[in-house]
């Protein structure tokens, strides 16, 4: 039984109106383990004591709150606050402590002692349990309840119903597991689109792939391993002009038909340069016996032939009705191939073989390179003009080797990029209007060919030793998209097809090589081929 106290302290112990909880532990049932119990109370005094009092409280009269699982629960509301210990009281069921009931006193502290820390019971002691206070079981109870009252969940989502016009639990954007949940049905966002952007050149070269192996190879027999030839050309109408040795060959890239258009008399000649008019009808053709033949490609007709260099026509290059050729004596002849006397003007820079030709998109100027090291840029030739026109309006020098590769930038038509020979093997960038080289790049090989591809604003160039191959640059960084290694040998010439979507490389090594490096979109293929209207001259019946 519990130790009785005097009345007085009794009502000391009301009046100071502390608070502890009395929790049942675990019934005894074995007799020498209520003797062991009883002995451990006495040990721990078997009261609470409260703090730094030796005043005790009378546990005979805490109230009990039976519960459901058997134990009883006892409790005592005051305002001051006693330490936990053990007890045993009688239980409401008449039996003593001493027949097995177990006790433990809980008290909830708001002003712990300082410096002084409970610790759990050691093996075979009691379990600990923590502090639990009214105020916590009443917001559990309260929570309890809240959480299962329907009425409360319905009128919740219909508020929520009329203010965002969804319930916010089924709108939730982080979930944790399954599929996102759909949007409901008649849902309309009402946000507003503030920025797009649309494709970029950029990103549309991450997505572009460049085949590193031809799409077509043509064998070419008896063609010249010669540099400062242009043996290769590639007309509006998708037919593409080969020379070899002594013979024109013509392969029409829709149809896949190859013909002979024409073959020279004495077998020690040979064709040096071969050149398309713009509207693709007509092929000039240079030949090693110092003359020009003008052929008429549909007919198979030989129209005329021009003779007036003294030594072969390695290059040529058109300008409407105004043909340019460049011969190993260093001399550039204009020939206006509507009259009888087609020669014109007689350009003189180059101390040596003229090698390189090309007229500008505008038909502004004319660019000529030479086995002299030199570039040169001329004015075109206007009717009635005098000797104005045979002074280069550009001269430079700071090529070390042959300036065979030239190229005008389509989009740029005052940039021209020229390529050295095996001794210099720079590609530059010169501005024609300020004279000015804007940017120079060792290629660590012999350039022998240049052109602009406007699909992707990029510049093709053709090597010789040491590399022998093709490389596609981004224009104007100069930073390599591809480098193609299709050919055994050095790389004479490179041509772009009709629609810049494809390019033909002819090489030493006796073939022509085919690469789709530069297709475009359908969708933006067939709206620039809308806006392109096919271009006709009365040239057909000027030539004489």
């Amino acid at each position: 039984m519990v130790t009785t106290r005097s009345s007085a302290h009794a009502q000391l112990f009301t009046s100071q109106r502390t608070a502890f909880e009395a929790v049942v532990i675990a019934p005894a049932t074995d007799r020498d383990e209520v003797t062991n119990q009883r002995a451990a109370f006495r040990h721990l005094n078997c009261v609470t004591r409260r703090r730094n009092s030796n005043r005790v409280c009378d546990l005979s009269e805490l109230t009990h709150c039976p519960r459901e699982d058997g134990t009883v629960r006892l409790r005592e509301r005051h305002s001051q606050h006693f330490e936990a210990g053990y007890a045993y009281h009688k239980c409401p069921n008449g039996k003593m402590a001493a027949e097995g009931q177990f006790f433990q006193l809980i008290c909830s502290n708001k002003t712990p002692v300082k410096g002084k820390k409970q610790t759990p019971s050691k093996m075979g002691g009691d379990r600990f349990i923590p502090i639990r206070n009214s105020k916590q079981m009443d917001v559990a109870s309260f929570l309890l309840t809240k959480e299962n009252d329907p009425d409360q969940h319905s009128s919740a989502k219909a508020m929520s119903v009329n203010l965002n016009g969804y319930d916010l639990e089924d709108a939730k954007i982080l979930h944790l597991g399954g599929k996102p949940l759909n949007a409901p049905e008649g849902y309309q966002n009402n946000l507003k689109v503030l920025y797009s952007q649309a494709t970029t050149p950029a990103s549309t070269k991450k997505t572009r792939y460049i085949s590193t192996t031809p799409d077509k190879i043509l064998d070419a027999p008896e063609l010249r391993n010669d540099f400062y030839l242009n043996l290769i050309d590639w007309s509006s109408r998708n037919v593409l002009a080969v020379a070899l040795h002594n013979g024109v060959y013509l392969w029409d890239a829709n149809q896949g038909d190859v013909i002979l258009l024409m073959k020279l008399e004495r077998e020690e000649d040979y064709v040096c340069s071969v050149s398309w008019t713009k509207e693709g009808s007509y092929l000039a053709i240079g030949t090693s016996d110092c003359k020009i033949q003008l052929w008429d490609v549909e007919n198979q007709k030989r129209l005329r032939s021009m003779a007036s260099h003294t030594s072969r026509v390695s290059s040529l290059s058109w300008n409407d009705y105004i043909l340019s050729s460049g011969s190993r004596s260093g001399l550039i002849h204009h020939h206006d191939v509507r009259t009888a006397q087609h020669h014109r003007f007689t350009l003189t820079a180059h101390s040596q073989e003229v090698c390189g030709l090309k007229w500008s998109p505008d038909g502004r100027y004319l660019a000529s390179g030479g086995n002299d090291n030199l570039v040169c840029v001329w004015p075109r030739v206007s009717e009635g003009s005098a000797g104005s026109d045979n002074q280069p309006v550009r001269c430079w020098s700071e090529h070390q080797g042959a300036v065979k590769a030239l190229a005008w930038c389509p989009w740029q038509p005052n940039i021209l990029a020229s390529g050295g020979g095996t001794s210099d093997r720079r590609i530059r960038i010169w501005n024609v209007n300020s004279g000015s080289c804007i940017s120079s790049i060792d290629s660590q090989s012999q350039v022998s060919s240049l052109v602009f591809a406007p699909n992707y604003k990029e510049l093709v160039s053709a090597h010789g030793y040491a590399h022998n191959n093709v490389v596609v640059w981004k224009y104007p960084s100069f930073t390599k998209t591809a480098e193609l290694y299709g050919h055994s040998d050095r790389v004479l010439s490179v041509v772009l097809s009709p629609d810049n979507s494809s390019m033909a490389t002819v090489a030493g090594d006796e073939t022509i090589q085919i690469w789709k490096s530069f297709e475009e979109d359908p969708v933006k293929k067939k709206a620039m081929d809308r806006m392109v209207k096919p271009t006709t001259t009365g040239l057909h019946h000027s030539i004489r």
